[in-house]
């Protein structure tokens, strides 16, 4: 049972890392033989990685016909950025007050490991969503956290797919630039100068 697990892990990332690195292309059709074909596995962990992925919404089963990978539209971005933005908006409110210098010091910690990680596109993309966890976990609610987390990645494969069909020629740290300006905010204890750079910085999603 553990080794069916393991393959089905393996095939579960391998697809997931083909949608990031454009292997796999927002609505392509990927063929279950084909998989079979290629890591030489059994049809069972295949078709576990697949069903796993269209659970999560990744790609949409067409039985008989194949598993398309689910293309994400300048809409579906905007409603998670707005969403986010009440999120990570909403919780700054609660938590602003109660921000310590320790607090500061853990976020700009993560600002700086920020500048040295995104010299890659997705160094730059880890870089951002832990800038934007660490400032959520001061709220300590778990569940926001984790709703947080789920929203960056469904983000990711927006990112991947934006990005290979029309951003390829563009700067992506520009979403890292006002991290050092939402500091500053909560340094100054101005809490709507943090919002308003909170909302330039998600408007930075390039689309």
């Amino acid at each position: 049972m553990k080794r069916q697990e393991s393959l089905k892990d393996i095939v579960y990332q391998s697809i997931l890392n083909g949608i990031f690195t454009d292997e796999y292309k927002p609505n392509q059709i990927i063929n279950e033989q084909e998989l079979v074909q290629k890591f030489g596995y059994s049809k069972t962990p295949i078709r576990e990685a697949l069903v796993t992925l269209c659970n999560e919404g990744i790609l949409q089963n067409f039985p008989r016909f194949g598993y398309q990978v689910v293309s994400l539209t300048r809409e579906d971005v905007a409603h998670i950025l707005n969403y986010r933005l009440i999120l990570e908006g909403g919780y700054l409110r609660q938590t602003f007050e109660h921000l310590s210098r320790s607090d500061l010091a853990e976020l700009e910690a993560v600002d700086e490991r920020c500048k040295a990680d995104n010299d890659s596109l997705w160094g730059h993309w880890e870089a951002n969503t832990n800038f934007h966890l660490k400032l959520l976990s001061f709220s300590g609610n778990v569940y926001a956290y984790h709703e947080l987390e789920r929203s960056m990645n469904i983000l990711k494969r927006a990112y991947a797919q934006f990005y290979w069909q029309t951003w390829s020629n563009t700067n992506p740290a520009m979403d890292l630039a006002h991290h050092p300006d939402i500091i500053q905010g909560i340094r100054e204890k101005d809490l709507e100068k943090t919002l308003h750079f909170l909302e330039d910085d998600l408007k930075n999603f390039c689309i």
